[in-house]
């Protein structure tokens, strides 16, 4: 039997009834989660149903505000609901969830968690396992020397190595007693000294064991508990009934069925206390008596055995629709993760298309660069030859002209050597060279460079012709010669003209352009005919 200090919320109908229509009010995600904990563990005893509904609800605003307190406290409680319902295994799985959240953040419900976890372990039997956390929980309330706990988890640890080790139990009982000395409460002395009277009980010393029940009867006062009351005229029932004193054990067995009848009908205590009342009766021989008690006993324990069932029954459904929900939320999860795992493929395949389609963007980039680049490589190309060929026009022209030239000079000196010759034979024979060279000379200069230029610029005659039709071959000569880019006194030097002939011939030849704007340049002009 467990002092525990540690106090359930009970609300009445007319308080949960508030709770909810405060609930109602709030629109604090932090301040729903503690309201719909209040409302859950109001209903918990009376309609298990909407329970699980508030119990959702604070789930999911404690989950909304994702703070590690807010968390705990939602675990911890739920912890505490479900042990409350004997629903031990699902109890703990909550108060370690709640463990997980205060180990981020230094609290002092840290303690009460602890000392949660002792208890429900104490429940089901783990005795390493409650000691484990009962020292924790002793560890912590060193440090705030704070009494009245200390002593109430001494007197704990002691109740669960009285199964184990009576000397080590009493150890830790006595240790609680002297914390209890200076504290006002008489619920805890009662529990250590009728627990000090039990390990003496099992030691086989009756009488310091007798002293000590004494000194828990004597610590009975009003405002104890009537339970407690019970347990300890059970206990002190039971030591007068092994030391074979039947009516001081009726005495007091007497006293507790009489107050369980009322507090605490068809109990486990009820069945203990009169369970020991028919024992007592049937060693001092009143049969009757005996038999009308366990007459009594019976009901109460097929009573407890239906109710054990109804709760284990209880308990299996509780279980079962916690795990269910648990299952159904574990898939949603899922499913949303599948989900999230599906966006990102999606995602990660339109990244993947949008790098695709960007590489090939950029390649064809580079492959239209490196075109225009081919094209400009080309074209510098085309035009380097084509400046190559004018030159081997012009240059050839210009041999042409000096050629003509040099011969011209020659005729004319052959002219004069004739006409100072004497022989007849050296005058036919100046006569026949100067025939042949005139011969050489006949061939048209520029109708041999008309064809080299029309081997360059093919169609440029033709396109010229046909915008300026009256143009004469004069003009488009001069045409040839400009669309080579040559300056007039260039143009002078080939023809054997004057720089001012040429400078009236390109003025004439602009006004048969019809080329009137003075800003526009006629070699540029005639390089547009190709």
């Amino acid at each position: 039997m467990l002092f525990i200090l540690e106090t359930t919320s009970s609300f009445s109908q007319e308080e949960v009834s508030v709770l909810v229509d405060s609930l109602a009010k709030v629109a604090s995600p932090a301040d729903k989660t503690i309201l719909s904990l209040k409302v859950a563990s109001g209903l918990a005893d009376i309609d298990w149903e909407r329970t699980r509904y508030y119990i959702d609800i604070a789930k999911e605003n404690a989950i909304a505000v994702n703070s590690p307190n807010v968390l705990a406290n939602y675990y911890q409680t739920v912890g505490g609901i479900y042990s409350e319902k004997d629903a031990l295994d699902i109890a703990l799985e909550n108060f370690f969830k709640a463990y997980e959240f205060y180990e981020l953040i230094t609290s002092s419900e840290k303690f009460k968690l602890d000392n949660n976890l002792a208890i429900v372990y104490a429940r089901t039997g783990n005795q390493e396992s409650a000691l484990k956390f009962f020292r924790k929980a002793y560890s912590y309330q060193q440090i705030y020397k704070d009494s009245l706990h200390l002593a109430s988890i001494l007197n704990n640890m002691g109740r669960i190595w009285l199964e184990k080790d009576v000397d080590s139990s009493l150890l830790y009982f006595k240790k609680s007693l002297k914390l209890a000395e200076n504290i006002e409460n008489p619920n805890l002395k009662v529990y250590l000294y009728t627990n000090i009277g039990k390990c003496y009980l099992l030691k086989e010393d009756f009488k310091l064991s007798k002293e000590y029940y004494n000194l828990a009867i004597t610590s009975v006062v009003p405002k104890t508990n009537l339970q407690n009351k019970a347990w300890v005229y059970d206990e002190f029932s039971e030591y007068y009934l092994k030391i074979g004193n039947a009516d001081s054990a009726i005495f007091y067995s007497k006293k507790s069925v009489n107050i369980l009848d009322s507090v605490a009908p068809y109990s486990f205590e009820h069945q203990r206390a009169v369970k020991l009342l028919y024992k007592s009766y049937l060693t001092n021989n009143d049969f009757e008596a005996a038999s009308r008690y366990f007459e009594k006993y019976t009901v109460i324990s097929d009573t407890l055995n239906l109710e054990d069932k109804r709760v284990n029954v209880e308990k299996l459904l509780i279980g079962e629709e916690y795990r269910n929900k648990e299952k159904i939320r574990e898939l949603e999860e899922s499913k949303q993760h599948s989900r999230n795992y599906i966006i990102l493929l999606v995602l990660l395949a339109i990244l993947l298309f949008l790098g695709i389609l960007l590489v090939k963007f950029r390649n064809k980039l580079k492959r239209a660069k490196l075109e225009k680049q081919l094209v400009t490589a080309k074209q510098l190309e085309l035009n380097a030859n084509l400046q190559l060929k004018n030159k081997e026009l012009i240059g050839k022209a210009m041999i042409e002209m000096h050629r003509t030239e040099i011969i011209e000079d020659i005729l004319n000196d052959l002219k004069k050597i004739k006409l100072k010759a004497v022989k007849k034979e050296t005058q036919n024979a100046i006569d026949y060279i100067v025939k042949r060279l005139k011969r050489d000379t006949s061939s048209n200069v520029w109708e041999e460079f008309e064809l080299r230029f029309e081997q360059v610029h093919e169609s440029f005659y033709k396109h010229l012709s046909e915008k300026h039709p009256g143009i004469t071959s004069r003009d488009k000569r001069l045409c040839a010669l400009l669309k080579l880019n040559l300056t007039s006194k260039e143009i002078a030097q080939i023809t054997g003209q004057s720089l001012k002939s040429v400078e009236n011939a390109r003025t004439r030849l602009r006004k048969k352009l019809n080329i009137t704007n003075s800003h526009t340049d006629l070699s540029v002009y005639l390089s547009t005919f190709g």
